[in-house]
């Protein structure tokens, strides 16, 4: 009995491997390069990498296709290419401001307004931190930060914007939920989320290979995202390597609530192990369950658009633009890191089937 389903878990996890090693593939692959990490608390189950970080050296708007590099140019995907997480980030702000509740410094039903006076609209309407987690403060989306000019004009600019409908009434995912969060956690910690993550998430996990703004040092290590212009990007940026590609987390200085972060698929999988295990050393259980239990806080929970069958019990993750996604399931005992370069050389219409599909491979290896 142990020796048939070994053997069907492992026809299973070639199955996945399969799944992912076609993404980079064909005429329109899904990405230029991906990194795949599945496992179990315990240890790992599938990793590998397939396809380039870097591959193209422009988009041809005209021809509607990529302009490769030479092809002694091309860089591959390896163990230790780095990846722009885009929203996975929220995950890590996340962990911060659950930790910072558990210190007694903030707490999850008090006002934002309460620790940043500075965020009027919120003080006017009294949006909460749990509102901010759970993407029911009733903020739009997001907001062109990047088309003020500085800094402050463009904090002043997030600080004043209300609601769109009452909060605590409808759930609307927006970035400047956790770009009001970040405000909340510097505010009573005094000092930059980006010491914050480091203190709270990647030094006691040992990941360092995860960081915002990355040094110039990691460069050859670092997967090329978009060749960002006008009309499909929202600023003229050009090729993007080694520095954040969303537009706002760049216009704040590329330390932000919602995007900014950058990581290997084996320092996820650091992350992934220790939530399956109860939260230790970053959170407690209690505040680990919380988080990752409907409707989940930072977290999406029992998503089948990106987890495929996964989904259903309870699992939790999250996509970010770029083409990363994260999902950890404590029912099966297993997660799922795919860190790919959808963007390069440019963006298209979302499309997370091959994620679902990923996920749905690995739901049959293990059951």
């Amino acid at each position: 009995m142990a020796a048939t389903y070994q053997a069907e878990r492992d026809r299973g996890l070639t199955r996945l491997l399969e799944t992912v090693r076609a993404l980079p593939e064909g005429e329109r692959p899904w990405c230029s390069g991906v990194a795949l990490a599945a496992g179990t608390a315990t240890g790992p189950l599938a990793e590998e990498s397939f396809g380039w970080a870097v591959r193209y050296a422009a988009y041809d708007e005209r021809a509607d296709r990529g302009v490769e590099l030479p092809r002694e140019r091309w860089v591959p995907v390896r163990r230790d290419t780095l990846f722009d997480l885009a929203s996975l980030t929220k995950l890590c702000t996340t962990i911060v401001a659950l930790r910072a509740a558990e210190r007694g410094l903030i707490a999850l039903d008090g006002r934002v307004a309460a620790y940043a006076p500075e965020c009027t609209a919120a003080a006017e309407h009294g949006i909460t931190v749990r509102q901010l987690l759970t993407h029911t403060s009733g903020l739009i989306p997001e907001l062109p930060l990047y088309e003020e000019d500085g800094v402050e004009r463009r904090l002043a600019r997030l600080a004043a914007e209300p609601p769109v409908t009452p909060p605590g009434t409808a759930r609307r995912y927006s970035d400047l939920n956790f770009l009001l969060l970040q405000r909340v956690l510097e505010r009573t910690a005094g000092r930059g989320l980006d010491r914050l993550v480091q203190e709270t998430v990647t030094g006691p996990l040992g990941m360092a290979d995860t960081r915002f703004r990355p040094p110039s040092s990691w460069l050859p290590r670092m997967a090329a995202t978009e060749d960002q212009r006008r009309p499909w990007g929202k600023v003229d940026r050009g090729m993007l390597r080694g520095v954040v590609h969303d537009e706002n987390a760049w216009a704040l200085g590329g330390v932000a609530g919602h995007a900014g972060l950058f990581s290997t698929a084996g320092d996820l999988t650091v992350l992934c192990r220790a939530l399956l295990a109860g939260g230790g050393p970053v959170l407690s259980p209690e505040s680990t369950e919380l988080m990752l239990t409907a409707p989940g806080l930072g977290f999406e929970v029992d998503q089948p658009w990106f987890m495929g069958e996964l989904a259903g019990r309870g699992a939790a993750g999250h996509t970010g633009f770029t083409g990363t996604s994260l999902v950890v399931d404590r029912s099966r005992g297993v997660y799922l890191v795919l860190l790919a370069t959808t963007v390069h050389p440019r963006r298209r219409p979302g499309d997370s089937a091959p994620r679902a599909a990923a996920a749905t491979a690995l739901a049959r290896a293990v059951d």
